[in-house]
């Protein structure tokens, strides 16, 4: 078994919660189920009827919960759900997500969007102080530190166990009767608040309340602790909020077109916008522009708008492929793509192209596309347009992207880059370019394109009463 030679950056995960809904386990199944680009190495469910019931597995959700018995082990009317790609941690079951665990106040539940920069150094202290830990994730250092606060009630355990930790998180944490949604204060990753019938939903993305039926109502602010439970709605924003950080790669990539994240903003307009002003910045005279699908085909779209050269799908997607594959013995020449992707030879042959794709990482895969597509498609010219910056430098905040030197944008030139893809031309939007699509630029965080890293990577300041040692 060998991994896909396409390479992007990884899905994060996924949370999705439901509370006050007699199917509440169902409707997390379905909204993980919308929610599986994000994360597609395990899966859980926690569910509370007083209790705590959990499931989870390796594999997609339609794997894990394929058998209808699974969810109907999974009671209540309060519900929280997991999808995981492994930023930390590695892919084992043990660290698939909901974590669960039992403290002073009772049993609790946890969800965790995104990564934090201090939990190594948190998790070192903690184990020094005689916690023992049952997964390698960061997310269970939050539990811990929500256990070992020395608060006596369960939000002030959260404001202090939160104001320890440094870095990226959207939370859903289930109690026995009671739901609690959290955004980091520079709301990194997005966390959006439904209705349904009288419940309250809570999704990384707004597409699986679509799938659903819900009703948008509001993202959880950044910094925000909203509890849910029978008395309704309780916002706690017991964090300073300076300057938020959301992560622009949320529209370039990860979400999907039909969501809107960040105060309700449209996944797939917006990539139009990158693409039209990707047209400007790099216009080249061509016969046709093609996406490489699916994260491209919204900013292809704007390009051929701005541009007026015509939109074709040149290159076709194969969907149904599983995340490992068995590479035949014989070598065949750039299997690995053409195992994902497969150019139209009659609508490329001779033709002067426009190849729009949403990010480098390495190169290798944009290589491959290039020659694919004058090899078997027979192209005259191929033309690489990326409708982001370059990626120069790594993200810490959730996304598994390669180290600096693994990105080819941080030590070669872009006339280097062309030439190791054998384009004919390359060109990226420009940052500029980029933050002049944007509604409030200044609300995101660019880091993996201009280095400035807006959350601090120190080690851990422990000043709350759970923890009086400092890290070293």
């Amino acid at each position: 078994m060998k991994e896909p030679e396409i390479y992007s950056p990884r899905e994060e995960c996924g949370i999705f919660g439901v509370y006050g809904h007699p199917e509440a386990a169902n409707l997390v199944f379905l909204g993980l189920y919308a929610l599986q680009h994000r994360g597609q190495e395990g899966a859980g469910i926690c569910s509370s009827q007083g209790d705590l019931y959990l499931e989870k597995g390796m594999g997609l959700v339609s794997e894990i919960f394929n058998d209808p018995k699974v969810l109907k082990s999974l009671p209540g009317t309060i519900a929280i759900g997991h999808n995981r790609y492994s930023t930390a941690g590695g892919s084992f079951l043990k660290n698939v997500q909901p974590i669960m665990a039992n403290f002073s106040l009772g049993s609790i539940a946890l969800a965790h969007n995104g990564n934090l920069t201090n939990a190594d150094a948190l998790r070192r202290l903690l184990e020094r102080e005689g916690a023992i830990f049952q997964t390698n994730s960061d997310s269970e250092v939050i539990l811990h530190l929500i256990a070992n606060s020395r608060e006596n009630t369960c939000i002030n355990k959260l404001v202090d166990a939160l104001s320890i930790i440094k870095g990226a998180y959207s939370l859903l944490i289930l109690r026995n009767k009671e739901m609690i949604a959290i955004r980091d204060p520079f709301g990194v990753r997005p966390l959006s608040l439904g209705t349904l019938n009288g419940a309250y939903v809570v999704s990384s993305e707004t597409c699986a309340f679509d799938l659903i039926g819900a009703t948008y109502i509001r993202d959880i602010e950044p910094g925000e602790i909203l509890i849910i439970n029978e008395n309704g709605l309780d916002s706690y924003r017991p964090f300073e909020v300076n300057k938020k950080a959301q992560c622009v790669f949320e529209f370039i990539y990860f979400s999907r077109p039909d969501s809107n994240i960040f105060g309700d903003l449209n996944v797939s307009l917006l990539r139009k916008r990158f693409g039209r002003q990707l047209a400007i910045e790099s216009y080249v005279d061509a016969d046709m522009v093609i996406p490489v699908p699916d994260s491209g085909v919204s900013s292809t779209l704007g390009f051929s708008d701005q541009s007026c050269i015509p939109f074709e799908f040149g290159l076709i997607r194969n969907h149904y492929v599983g995340r490992t594959f068995i590479e035949p013995k014989n070598n065949i020449r750039h299997f690995g793509v053409k195992v994902k992707l497969n150019p139209i030879s009659k609508i490329l042959k001779g033709k002067r192209v426009v190849v729009v794709d949403d990010s480098i990482v390495r190169g290798t895969t944009s290589k491959k596309i290039v020659k694919m597509i004058r090899e078997i498609g027979n192209a005259k010219e191929v033309h690489m347009r990326i409708s982001s910056p370059s990626t120069i430098s790594p993200c810490f905040y959730g996304i598994d992207t390669p180290t600096r030197n693994e990105l080819i944008a941080s030590t070669h030139r872009e006339d280097e880059i062309r030439k190791y893809i054998t384009a004919d031309s390359l060109a990226y939007l420009s940052l500029e370019g980029l933050r002049s699509t944007l509604p409030n630029p200044d609300d995101f965080c660019y880091a993996c394109f201009d280095g400035v890293y807006p959350i601090e990577f120190q080690k851990a300041a422990c000043s709350s009463k759970m923890l009086e040692l400092t890290v070293v």
